[in-house]
């Protein structure tokens, strides 16, 4: 029996407490003058990072041509850009008119939610999870059922979990590959499993792929939408991360695969975005200099490249702090250590990391912040050059040394 999709307009009770006291102080110790280390966003430029210099001037070069408003999906040039990008990530049955860019990929995902669901429907969300899916999935009346990624297998999704969490209510599974805040990258064997799922209930695929091409290791990324031509998968992507652009808000939803079921769903995304009259239009004029700029990305991944290197340093360095351990990230810039709750008396990880802001003025974001149950994880991101990550792991191994939350 074919699932329904309709057209949602419900939006009954928002949930988005993502940063809550621990970012409060780390304000008001920034307010009183004091320095503090921010390891908890994935913000390229405060590290040194510059977009590519064929971006900046490609933007130069169109301001003044991108005043006014585009068509609601975006200007033809930047989705033509994109079109080809989704051909050459196999992603099948996709054209211009299947492509909506966005202020940032942030954006959309609130619209993909907010197009789809109503009170009672549910959307499978990984745990850990980029908090804006809960957050968006709340925001539009849903449930956010979290399946399992699995730390002890790289933290690669719990297939059975994500199979017996399905219901008659779910409207679809959101797959979050690359990682954040794991670093993970999924194999295609294991993309394959999850397409099966969604194929035995005709479920809908939220595909975010926005770190597909910071991947390491001589590692390839497969798109989702590549695995299942027979069902839709809304693919999400953009250059905050891959670009350095994060400021620019510059982000893309593809609708890939199978759509004559989804009708109601399509009409619905297209009312959503003409409401917001269109994306950020100078943003969207720098999208074909930005994907026909590869090398910029590639260098920063290999070894003797920052990225490549800074991951080599945080992943050793956290394994050898007594009572620390990490899973080293195949892609991204994340890396998201286990703590031994048992040696350090911890039981309330927002007060782990809000301890250690206060004594060593190192902001990062704690498990739960990510969906994560058990209060023995906290996320770092190793974007700052090598010698104030040397610093950052030397003060918390010094703070740790006689760390006990109960003592």
């Amino acid at each position: 029996m074919m699932r329904t999709y309709a057209k949602s307009t419900k939006l009954d009770h928002v949930c988005y407490d993502i940063r809550g006291p621990i970012m409060d102080e780390a304000n008001r110790m920034i307010a009183a003058g004091e320095e503090i280390l921010k390891l908890n966003i994935g913000n390229p430029a405060p590290f040194g990072f510059r977009a590519p210099d064929s971006v900046v001037e490609a933007m130069k070069n169109r301001l003044t041509d991108t005043e006014g408003y585009s068509d609601s999906r975006g200007l033809p040039a930047a989705r033509e850009a994109i079109l080809e990008y989704a051909r050459k990530k196999n992603l099948p049955n996709v054209s211009m008119e299947d492509i909506y860019t966005g202020n940032g990929v942030s954006e959309l995902i609130t619209m993909s939610m907010q197009g789809l669901l109503d009170a009672g429907d549910e959307v499978l969300v990984p745990s850990p999870d980029y908090p804006l899916w809960t957050a968006s999935v709340t925001l539009a009346g849903g449930t956010a059922v979290h399946y399992l990624c699995d730390e002890k297998s790289d933290w690669m999704p719990d297939i059975q979990d994500m199979r017996s969490k399905v219901t008659d209510r779910t409207k679809g599974i959101v797959v979050i590959n690359p990682n954040n805040p794991t670093g993970a990258l999924y194999p295609k064997e294991l993309l394959e499993q999850i397409v099966q799922i969604a194929r035995e209930h005709q479920l809908i695929l939220f595909a975010d792929e926005i770190y597909d091409r910071l991947v390491m290791d001589g590692r390839e990324h497969t798109a989702l939408a590549s695995l299942a031509p027979d069902l839709l998968t809304v693919s999400m992507n953009g250059l905050s991360k891959s670009h350095l652009l994060a400021g620019y808000r510059c982000g893309w939803m593809c609708l890939a695969g199978r759509k004559d079921y989804v009708k109601g769903y399509i009409e619905g995304l297209n009312l959503l975005s003409s409401m917001r009259l269109c994306s950020n239009v100078p943003a969207q004029s720098l999208i074909p200099a930005a994907l026909a700029d590869t090398e910029s990305t590639k260098e920063m991944l290999v070894p003797g490249g920052r990225v490549y290197e800074q991951r080599e340093f945080i992943y050793h360095a956290l394994n050898e702090i007594p009572g620390v351990s990490a899973v080293k990230p195949k892609a991204a810039f994340y890396i998201f250590p286990k703590i031994d709750t048992e040696r350090f008396g911890i039981t309330d990880d927002e007060k782990f990391a809000l301890d250690f802001l206060k004594a060593e003025h190192i902001l990062v974001t704690q498990g739960g912040g990510f969906h994560w149950e058990k209060p023995d994880h906290f996320r770092i991101v190793y974007l700052p050059k090598l010698d104030v990550l040397k610093t950052a792991v030397e003060r918390l191994a010094e703070f740790l040394s006689d760390y006990h939350q109960n003592g």
